[in-house]
């Protein structure tokens, strides 16, 4: 389980001017066995959020705790419960796929057989099997967020931290990628994806947290949501509740 608590983030303003906002008292807790979605449009806060929960940023007040641990006191502890799909992609382009996976499995101190036994299955689930071998260079949008995706759940972590991970992929493999979400929720693990595509948030989210300037502006489930706007539709409770269509993907 993920706990955010009061988070706020500032980054220095242009010149003399006042500091620059990026969130601003952001809570919410992701659940064990559930997808939770940050639902924004682009430059809401929700990249920002994402690297003070994974550690890669320091909330200037609040706090995030990930399976109870409070992640400033233990960082070390924290990220070994943590596999994280950053809003950067890169992976080694000299190396194979599964010379990235192994190589991330070697930072966390696995067993080479188990680093073997968990990229096979992280092979066989994203559908890697034709490209597993092949060097990551010139490989398409798709083949490198598997690949990602793949070393960072190399170490079998309970929680999993995705930003906007279909952004740039093709119908069938943003499919794919939905299908091996709802499998890591039923095996019990939290999950936290980011998003400004409407679709993917009502198919896969058990709870919705919508920010909006930095801002949590509402959370709930997609029911809950439309029920406090009176919408029918998710899209049009999301327009409502971030108060402008600017930045809306449908």
């Amino acid at each position: 389980m993920i706990v955010a608590e009061h988070l706020r983030k500032t980054f220095p303003g242009p010149g003399k001017s006042a500091p620059v906002v990026a969130v601003d008292d952001v809570g919410f807790t992701a659940r064990d066995g559930e997808i939770t979605g940050l639902l924004g449009p682009n430059g809401a806060g929700k990249t920002t959020t994402l690297r003070m929960l994974y550690t890669l940023m320091r909330p200037e007040s609040g706090r995030v705790l990930i399976d109870g641990r409070d992640v400033a006191a233990d960082p070390e502890i924290a990220r070994r419960a943590l596999g994280v799909l950053p809003d950067a992609r890169g992976v080694y382009k000299r190396l194979t796929a599964r010379e990235n996976i192994r190589y991330f499995g070697e930072l966390h101190g696995m067993a080479p057989a188990l680093i073997a036994q968990r990229t096979q299955a992280l092979s066989t689930a994203l559908q890697m099997d034709d490209f597993l071998d092949r060097q990551t260079e010139g490989f398409s949008q798709g083949q490198r967020t598997k690949t990602a995706i793949a070393r960072a759940l190399v170490h079998d972590p309970k929680n999993v931290i995705l930003d906007e991970p279909t952004n740039g992929l093709d119908v069938m493999t943003t499919r794919g990628l939905r299908e091996f979400l709802k499998r890591l929720r039923s095996e019990g693990r939290c999950v936290i994806f980011s998003s400004h595509i409407m679709q993917e948030v009502a198919a896969l989210c058990d709870r919705v947290v919508v920010i909006a300037h930095g801002s949590v502006v509402a959370q709930g489930t997609a029911d809950e949501l439309r029920a406090r706007t009176g919408e029918s539709n998710l899209e049009d409770a999301f327009v409502q509740l971030i108060g402008s269509e600017e930045g809306l993907h449908a």
